[in-house]
C-alpha cells in the first residue's frame, strides 16, 4: 500500500511538481494550499507523514506545525525559505522530525522523507529496555517514566534507542546522524542538540540537570548505564 502523504503548501507549481516526483516514486500526495485546508485534510483522514510549508498564506506553519503535534505523532517535514536558523530549531522543538531549505532538490526530499518514514514504521522485535525507572518499548516504540508514558517524535524515539543501546559510550554527533541514518543533516547545524533537549524535557528529573542524557564536553553525548 502507497504511503500517504500530506502536502502543506500554497505555491501550485512548487505543490504539483512533488506530488508528481513523489507520485513516481510510489507515494499518495494529497495537497493542501493553506493551514486550515492541511488541518482539516488531517483530521478527515489518516496520513503517514506531512510535508509543510512554513510560510502559508493564513496561518504561521510554526504555529501549524503545533497544532499537528498536539493531535497526532504523525512525522513531519518541514519546509523553509526563511533562512533563519532560529526557525529551524523552533520547528525541531515543537516536534518537526525534520526540515528542508529551499530550494531543494526533489532527490533529498524523497531520501527523507523515506527517512522519517523509516523511523516512524518500527517493524523492530519487541524488546523492552530497562534503566532504573526509564523503560523503553523497542516494539510498541513507547517511552516510559515511572510507568508514565513519554511523548516523543520518531525521530526523538530513534535518538534516544541508539544511546540506549549504546549505553556507556560516548557518541559524537557524526556518529549519532550516522546510527540514524540522516547523514544529510551537517553536525554544524545543531538540531542533534535540540532533539536531546526534547529526550531530556521527557526523560530527565530535571532537564537542566540531567542524569541520563550527559554531554561530554568535545566529544558528545552519554547514556547513563546505571540510573536511578
Amino acid at each position: 500500500m502507497a504511503s500517504r502523504i500530506l502536502l502543506i503548501e500554497d505555491d501550485p507549481v512548487l505543490a504539483e511538481m512533488v506530488k508528481r516526483y513523489l507520485g513516481g516514486a510510489g507515494f499518495d500526495v494529497t495537497i493542501a494550499p493553506t493551514g486550515a485546508a492541511g488541518l482539516n485534510q488531517h483530521k478527515r483522514g489518516a496520513v503517514d507523514a506531512i510535508i509543510l510549508d512554513l510560510m502559508l498564506p493564513d496561518m504561521d506553519g510554526l504555529d501549524l506545525c503545533r497544532k499537528l503535534r498536539q493531535e497526532s505523532q504523525t512525522p513531519v517535514l518541514m519546509l523553509t525559505a526563511r533562512g533563519d536558523a532560529m526557525d529551524r530549531v523552533v520547528g525541531l522543538e515543537i516536534g518537526a522530525d525534520d526540515y528542508l531549505p529551499k530550494p531543494f532538490e526533489p532527490r533529498e526530499l524523497l531520501a527523507r522523507l523515506k527517512a522519517i518514514l523509516r523511523r516512524g514504521s518500527g517493524g523492530v522485535k519487541s524488546e523492552l529496555l530497562h534503566f532504573g525507572r526509564l523503560e523503553i518499548d523497542t516494539g510498541a516504540r513507547q517511552v516510559k517514566l515511572d510507568g508514565e508514558l513519554k511523548n516523543l517524535t520518531s525521530y526523538q524515539f530513534e535518538l534516544l534507542l541508539l544511546l540506549a543501546q549504546h549505553a556507556g559510550r560516548v557518541m559524537s554527533r557524526d556518529a549519532i546522524m550516522d546510527g540514524l541514518k540522516n547523514d544529510k543533516l551537517e553536525a554544524f547545524d545543531r538540531s542533534i542538540d535540540v532533539h536531546i533537549s526534547r529526550v531530556r524535557a521527557a526523560i530527565e528529573d530535571d532537564p537542566r540537570n540531567p542524569r541520563r542524557v550527559i554531554t561530554v564536553r568535545g566529544a558528545g553525548y552519554v547514556f547513563a548505564k546505571a540510573q536511578d
